[in-house]
This record gives structure tokens, sequence and C-alpha cells, in this order.
């Protein structure tokens, strides 16, 4: 029989794949640009006859009806990073959070720490063979479809195909959705001038063909605005956004120099406009992977001149980073700080840089502290510091 047939005889709308999903069964959410929102949706519409399921996933950029108010006999979300979505259920003890490295996450999985009753992820269309890629989120899903007992997947036709360890075949699924609408789209917002400033002290410590981790935000985008007199520059990155493509056509960003997948870009997950979405697609230069490979501080560790560029909500003067928190409220997550903070450190001539704005709250607050406020976590120690 071959694939397209299997295939057909698994197609269905969404409110019959997730009719699959039982009371008391642990549900992982495919995270990042790559939530499913027409299963998310069709869940949330069985509020009436589930119970106690757990819904798990790490930060996502879509609405969260599972976690609003008065649900909580229904769904219980247990979030491994906090976005907007969520934080506020997770604040006011009606959601939880596992605070956990980037890296550790698929483990997680694996070793059924979390096991995996469902995966709800999405997908591109397969190619002639039958493989569907994971598109803008590769990291955490992939593990968490592979460890799960039923995969239901959205096969949307605007999901890129991302190349490298990003692929599923049909046969694994067990029930999929056909959908056709736009990935979340990152605001695009220009850097003031204070990111611009720090953004130009961070280049300057950049030497010629260093690789780089930069995330989302002004900082990182106001660094990748500054690097446009550097050469053959590599990237190894849990994700990137906009502001790599510019010094890609222009030939800054090459990846020549790496001394691990030379000339790739390694990434596990994307969030940006659609002229990202559009880049990424079928793209050679760009190789997704697991987040516990590109989170690997021995890997990352790997790429010669590592540069790690990450940010503090407040760091004290003994060198202790937070950076999930602000006091004794959750606002994110620990992330993959620390996995390229250690791993730059290990590089030879490796650079790890903590880069953020001196004040906030239009400078009425210090972010530099003698002591972190009550409550804060410590994302990284002052030990790597």
């Amino acid at each position: 029989m071959s694939w397209e047939t299997v295939y057909q005889t698994k197609l269905t709308d969404a409110a019959t794949a997730v009719s699959h999903i039982q009371s008391g069964q642990r549900v992982y959410i495919g995270g990042g640009a790559g939530v499913p929102r027409t299963l998310t949706d069709a869940l949330g519409a069985r509020q009436d006859d589930l119970r106690d399921v757990e819904l798990t996933h790490i930060l996502t950029f879509a609405d969260a009806p599972y976690a609003k108010p008065g649900r909580e006999a229904m769904f219980r979300v247990n979030a491994l990073f906090i976005g907007a979505n969520v934080r506020q259920a997770v604040n006011e003890g009606r959601a939880d959070f596992t605070p956990v490295f980037l890296s550790e996450i698929p483990d997680l999985f694996r070793r059924e720490i979390l096991p995996l009753d469902v995966a709800l992820i999405s997908l591109s269309p397969p190619d002639e063979h039958g493989f569907c890629s994971f598109g803008v989120e590769v990291g955490v899903t992939k593990p968490a479809a592979e460890n799960a007992r039923i995969i239901i997947a959205e096969i949307n036709r605007q999901m890129p195909r991302c190349l490298g360890d990003s692929f599923i075949h049909v046969n694994r699924l067990d029930h999929v959705v056909p959908v056709d609408y736009p990935l979340p789209l990152s605001p695009q917002g220009g850097s003031s001038d204070v990111h611009l400033q720090i953004g130009q002290h961070v280049a300057e410590m950049i030497p010629d063909g260093a690789t780089l981790q930069m995330g989302i935000g002004n900082i990182p985008d106001a660094v990748l605005k500054s690097l446009t007199h550097h050469k053959d520059l590599g990237v190894h990155t849990e994700m990137f956004s906009d502001g790599v493509i510019d010094l890609v056509d222009q030939g800054i960003i090459s990846c020549s120099r790496k001394t691990f997948h030379p000339g790739k870009i390694v990434a596990g997950f994307l969030f940006g406009s659609q002229r990202l979405y559009d880049f990424v697609h079928n793209n050679p230069l760009i190789e997704m992977h697991p987040i516990d490979y590109v989170n690997d501080p021995f890997n990352i560790a790997r790429n010669n001149n590592m540069v790690a560029i990450n940010s503090a909500m407040q760091i004290d003067l003994t060198g202790q980073v937070c950076a999930d928190s602000i006091g004794s409220r959750f606002y994110s997550g620990v992330g993959g700080q620390v996995d390229f903070i250690r791993g730059a450190a290990r590089s030879p001539g490796g650079l790890p840089i903590i880069a953020c704005q001196a004040t906030a709250q239009d400078g009425k607050v210090s972010r530099i502290v003698p002591t972190l406020y009550e409550g804060s976590g410590v994302v990284t120690s002052r030990n790597d510091v």
C-alpha cells in the first residue's frame, strides 16, 4: 500500500481528531509559531466532557483558551516556559510551571518523567516520499511527537518546509487534519537609541568568523543591525528571527568559518515575519534540529569563537542573573540561557555575554541591584558569570 493511500485513511476533521483525547491524559501542544490552532480550538470546545487533562507546552504564540478562569477542572496547563497567554494563570495558581533547561526537555518525554499520551502538532504538507517537516518548531515538538502514544497532526499548507533533522513520515501519524492558515507573525518594531547603543557595544566584542547565538527582542535585533562591517559570521542558536536575513543577503553571515555544521545556520525554532518563513522554506542554508542537540553545551562548544548573547531582567552585584521572574512573580522560564552561556565558555575563543538595559520603567528602576528581589529565580549563577 502506498503512503498516499495510507495518508488518505488518516484524514479527518479537527473535532473528530481530538475526540480521541480522554480525561486524565497528558497532551503536548506544539509550541512557538507552530501551534496547531485548529486542534487546540477543537479541544477547547470539549470542555464539558473532559476532566483532568494536563496540557504541557513551551512558549506558544497563540491564544490559550484552555487556560481561562473556570476551566481548571477540565484542563491544567503545565508550562515548560511561560508566555503571555498563560502567565496570569500560572501566577494565580490555576496553571503549573516546570522550570527546566531547554536542552533537557526532550529527556522528560523520553525517560517518561512526563509521559505523553497525545501530541498535537503542526506540519508542512508531505513531500513526494511522504515526509512532513515540523517547519518552524522542530526543537521540542519533534521529540514530543516521537515519544507520544498518539500523534494528531495539522497539515498546514502555509507551514514552511524546513530542512535538517526535521521530518516525520505520514505513517507515524495517527490522525491528520488538513488546514490552510498563516503562521503567527512577530511585530517588527524599531530599536530605541539605548538598544542600538547596547547593540554597538556588543558588536565591538564580536570577532570576524564568530558563530552567534541570539534570541528575539530589541537587543538581539540591535546587535544584528550593528554587524554590517563584520565578515564570515555563523549562527548556531536555539531560535532566530528576521534580523539574520539581511546579513545573509549581504554575505556577512556565511557560516563558512564554522567548525560545527560548517556552511549551515543551525536552530531549533523560528519566529518572525512572513518574510522569514518564506526565507527558510526549502533553504539548504538552514538546518533545524531537536533542542537537546542544538542546546547541548558540548555541541555548542564545538563552534570555535562561539558568542552567546543573552539578556537579564535583573542582575545583582555578585553576578547572579535573574531572567525568568520579577521577584516572586513568574514571567518566562529558564530557556536556553545557561546552555549557551556554558557552551560558549567552553568554546575555543568563545564569549558568553549578558546584555541588558541598566534600568527599567523609564529609568525609574535599576536592573543592577545589590541583591535580587526576594523570590527571584537565579537562571545563570554567579559561578558562570
